[in-house]
């Protein structure tokens, strides 16, 4: 297990585009689902799972924020009965602007993390009103600067292109806003629209004004072109970093290494086997009281699907996929099982190759997930 990551499903605000397992914070048993994280690891522990070599902690959510400074304190203690903090490379959490005060960013800090995601998605408070987020881009500039005061320096921000009515001039104001604040790491994904989300419905009603394609492709060219003129080097399709600031963590994802999913809703790999939680925080809270993994699903991932996976996931990475590494999980030679759509690739421009490395060109980037999906059976 090199990494763990830890789901906190509450919510004081669900954004329109959101699809992920989270509830809104009132009248929630929150600080009962605090003591059944520690219950989950515990479990995991008695079974055999060993976190002495886990080299990140992520608190996703939902919000983690969205927590009072107790119940950050006492989530961050409950982490620190079974994992040494002080040993990790990286201990990250994800943050709203609007939730982010100074009173949780030293209870982050005294907590150990050492890693700041802050949900910003755009800097025009128009298009945030839109989006279902509370917060206005001054906030996002406010605790940036306040997190920096408290000594966070591995700061990074999420941004979202291709919002509904979005212009190509609201993408660069953003992208201004957002490059002005000098920061290690950016996020940047085009818009999703995910099922059972407010934006879903209204696309079947043909009320989501989105960009085309054209002016997707056009926003993600600049999102590339502006973080390479200002330093940020692309290490994955979506992430921008100065050398050094890499999420450690989401790199444990694109490298197919195992990790495990706490929470209600929580996907893992481990021992070979993905699985995901129940969702329902009642079940998950009931499962780890008694004793029992929350487990809604789990599966043994076959040969082959470990090989797929390692190629659509490695290729999201600018440094691609070699064939040496490929060898030393597998014992098979990845031109042997993918010889020949490794050639229709090249040949299409999609991928480069180098000695014994496969990686996205520009058009392949661009093409991203045309690539991935050959990789599928």
């Amino acid at each position: 297990m090199r990494g763990v990551y830890i789901h906190i499903p509450f919510c004081h605000q669900i954004c329109h585009y959101c699809d992920f397992n989270k509830v809104f914070f009132n009248n929630q048993p929150v600080d009962e689902y605090i003591e059944s994280i520690g219950n989950e690891l515990s479990i995991l522990k008695s079974e055999g799972a060993s976190f002495d070599h886990a080299e990140t902690v992520f608190l996703g959510g939902g919000t983690p924020t969205a927590l009072s400074e107790k119940q950050l304190k006492r989530l961050l203690e409950i982490i620190r009965t079974y994992i040494d903090v002080e040993a990790l490379k990286e201990f990250s959490t994800e943050a709203n602007p609007d939730e982010l005060t100074e009173e949780k960013l030293k209870v982050l800090k005294d907590g150990g993390v050492t890693r700041l995601s802050i949900g910003v998605q755009s800097f025009d408070d128009e298009l945030l009103r839109k989006i279902g987020r509370t917060h206005g881009s001054l906030d996002a500039e406010r605790v940036i600067g306040n997190a920096r005061d408290i000594g966070f320096e591995n700061i990074s921000i999420d941004l979202i292109y291709g919002l509904p009515g979005q212009t190509i001039r609201q993408w660069e104001h953003t992208l201004d806003r957002a490059l002005a604040l000098d920061l290690p790491h950016y996020s940047a994904y085009s818009l999703i629209v995910e099922p059972k989300t407010v934006f879903y419905n209204l696309m079947n009603k043909g009320k989501l004004p989105l960009p085309g394609e054209d002016i997707e492709a056009e926003m993600f060219g600049m999102l590339m072109e502006r973080m390479k003129f200002e330093g940020r080097t692309q290490y994955e399709i979506s992430n921008f970093a100065i050398p050094g600031y890499e999420s450690i963590h989401n790199m444990i994802y694109w490298q197919n290494d195992e990790y495990a999913g706490i929470g209600a809703g929580a996907h893992g790999f481990l021992g070979g086997s993905r699985y995901a939680n129940v969702g329902p925080l009642k079940k998950y809270m009931e499962k780890v009281e008694i004793g029992q993994r929350p487990l809604l699903e789990s599966h043994l991932v076959t040969p082959s699907e470990a090989m797929e996976e390692e190629m659509f996931l490695g290729l999201r990475m600018m440094t691609g996929v070699s064939e040496r590494v490929f060898q030393q999980k597998f014992g098979k030679r990845f031109t042997d099982v993918y010889g020949e759509e490794l050639r229709k690739l090249v040949e299409e421009g999609l991928l480069d190759q180098k000695e014994d490395t496969y990686k996205l060109t520009l058009l392949g980037i661009f093409r991203g997930n045309e690539v991935f999906q050959r990789f599928l059976k």
